[in-house]
């Protein structure tokens, strides 16, 4: 009984959420500038922001530090996996139609398009469960690291909220704010997803006709190449000296500087086109790889050589086991 009411009264003087208060000085500066800024109606506004809820879960996610750094074997293993890749042959063979039709539209293989959904979302199993109002409005208003950042993210979600006709307490997503299947912050949302069935909405939760359309335009938009390769697998050759690069997410060589310095792999791209040496540590040791442009693309999505490869490999597994399955 006694231990009962020590965690009740730590519960009480530490609550794990409590409501935005708009009469902070800094949510009242936010209020004025979308009204400002943007023509928001203040009432509306002061509503939707007193039902938002400050929650320590969510600073707890975004803050605490990772338990150790993983190396690209331990990463791969994540997304890699039997039932991941199984999943995302089921996924493929069910929405063939619309993947093929938007793929040969813009341009982005299926193997990428069903990569990035099956990281991003484990097909839409895994699309997050806290309110979109509430991790913007935590991470904005009470995590100063990043306020900034966040506080521009919830404009821009109060923003498609008036835009789509939303319902801001409904929407739901991960702990910093991302949504839906294909996890668009509010940004990405209002600037790449596309209505794929013309009914006059853009919902990245329940249609997956809009799902792979949205992904397929932010790589279209990002310059994704059409038919161009996204990595290779290399080697270092005799005629390379010195210590290898850190990774990179911007490509400073081009395949003639590469192969001159020594590092071998195959590709069809023409010499001048960029790429860049990436080096990540396997089951069976170092592994080189050379990124190419469309590779770097995929780092747009997520600020990762780990994810890009993740996603391209992914795509590839599920590729094979389609194939599979029709043989």
């Amino acid at each position: 009984m006694k231990l009962f009411i020590l965690a009740l009264a730590a519960t009480l003087i530490c609550p794990t959420a409590f409501a935005i208060d708009t009469d902070r000085e800094d949510v009242k500066k936010f209020i004025d500038s979308m009204v400002e800024e943007h023509a928001y109606d203040r009432d509306k506004l002061e509503s939707v922001l007193k039902a938002a809820e400050s929650k320590e879960s969510i600073l707890t996610a975004i803050s605490k530090p990772a338990e150790r750094t993983l190396e690209w074997d331990d990463y791969r293993k994540i997304f890699l996996k039997d039932e991941r890749i199984q999943l995302g042959a089921r996924f493929w063979r069910e929405h063939e139609s619309e993947l093929t039709r938007i793929s040969e539209k813009t341009g982005v293989s299926i193997e990428i398009l069903v990569g990035i959904i099956g990281v991003e979302t484990y097909y839409g199993k895994i699309t997050g469960s806290y309110r979109v109002l509430d991790a913007l409005a935590t991470l904005g208003f009470d995590y100063p690291p990043r306020s900034k950042f966040f506080l521009s993210e919830l404009e821009q979600f109060l923003l498609l909220v008036r835009e789509e006709g939303m319902d801001a307490t409904n929407a739901t997503g991960s702990y910093a704010g991302a949504m839906g299947r294909p996890q668009f912050m509010p940004s990405s949302y209002r600037a790449y997803a596309v209505d794929s069935t013309d009914d006059g909405k853009r919902d990245i939760w329940n249609n997956w006709s809009d799902v792979i359309g949205s992904v397929a335009n932010y790589f279209v938009r990002h310059k994704w190449n059409r038919d161009e390769p996204v990595v290779a697998a290399a080697t270092l050759g005799d005629k390379w000296t010195g210590d290898v690069p850190e990774n990179t997410l911007n490509p400073k060589e081009t395949i003639e500087s590469l192969s001159r310095q020594g590092v071998l792999f195959s590709t069809t791209l023409g010499n001048d086109q960029k790429s860049q040496l990436v080096t990540l540590k396997g089951a069976d040791g170092i592994e080189y790889w050379v990124g190419f442009h469309n590779f770097f693309v995929i780092t747009r999505y997520n600020h990762s050589v780990m994810y890009a490869l993740a996603v391209h490999q992914l795509g590839q597994e599920v590729a094979l086991e389609v194939k599979r399955g029709e043989s």
